[in-house]
């Protein structure tokens, strides 16, 4: 079986560091990945360099493969000792030589040796933002999730009109791959709760509270949305509970969300002898019963 200089494949000298060991097999494999490379034989290649990484990287293996290859001459073949052939044999991915120095059982699971060069892994995660940077879209710097390549913090923007439950991928962001590109960050987005506004999908309700004499007569007053204060015309004859719609006031979108004004009529209360009186005098004049459908079907 054929012996590989795994330093010649590397392109490093024997006294090569751990550290920039790493750095000549990351460049070699960002260039000779099947994925993005244009050389020729490119698959073999990466193979190749990633045996050799495996078989250097490690301390111990690269000890024995010291003491073990440092008799041999590339080309050269390499009669193995006597009994070494039970329990191990089969050419498999790997190289023969390889196979002879570590066994089938360097490789994970037994696998191919495209196991040691993964794809990184997705890293997901949440963030919490408020209604406002919700509707109208934000930039926030966050603490990188455990998990995901680097450390420190990173700049995501928030487009304007996102709605709870939806992802914002940054590709590249996530786990780090052995030999392929790292995976991808996937932040769900959740909305906090507001003080005054309540979010179904892209539509926004608000509790709007009003005197009974606006009820009653009818009233113009202002009202508070995301995008500013507007005037609405309160209809004489309201009742609580009635919603007034406000087309599009809703969620930034292709087809907007509304805004939704939910009238609730506050009693005044009676803490003066006067505020007593005028409730007294209603009672007197007004023929009103607030009971009458209910009693009616009793």
């Amino acid at each position: 079986m054929e012996y590989k200089d795994y330093y010649q494949i590397l392109g490093v000298s024997r006294d090569v560091s751990p550290e920039d060991l790493k750095k000549a097999y990351r460049k070699l494999a960002r260039k000779y990945h099947p994925d993005v490379s244009k050389e020729a034989n490119a698959e073999a290649k990466f193979k190749e360099v990633g045996e050799a990484y495996e078989a250097l990287k490690d301390p111990e293996k690269r000890a024995q493969y010291d003491r073990f290859g440092s008799n041999y001459k590339n080309g050269q073949s390499f009669t193995p000792p006597p009994g070494w052939g039970a329990g191990h044999g089969g050419a498999g991915d790997f190289s023969s030589f390889f196979e002879s120095m570590f066994g089938g059982g360097s490789r994970r699971g037994g696998g191919s040796s495209d196991s040691f060069f993964a794809q990184g892994e997705d890293v997901n995660a949440k963030i919490t933002i408020s209604l406002e940077d919700a509707f109208h879209g934000t930039q926030k710097a966050i603490r990188r999730p455990n998990g995901s390549n680097q450390t420190g913090t990173l700049n995501v923007k928030i487009p304007a009109g996102i709605t709870a439950g939806k992802k914002i991928r940054l590709s590249g962001q996530g786990k780090a791959g052995m030999g392929g590109s790292a995976g991808d960050l996937l932040l769900e987005i959740a909305i906090a709760p507001h003080a005054f506004y309540r979010l179904e999908d892209k539509d926004i309700y608000l509790d709007l509270p009003i005197a009974p004499w606006e009820a009653a007569l009818g009233a113009k007053v202002t009202v508070p949305t995301l995008a500013g204060r507007i005037n609405l015309s309160i209809p004489a004859g309201a009742k609580s509970g009635q919603k007034m719609r406000l087309k599009g006031r809703g969620l930034p979108s292709k087809e907007p969300g509304d805004q939704f004004v939910v009238l609730q009529i506050m009693t005044p209360p009676a803490d003066t002898d006067k505020a007593k009186q005028l409730y007294q005098q209603m009672a007197e004049e007004m023929t009103f019963n607030p009971r009458e459908t209910l009693e009616n079907s009793l």
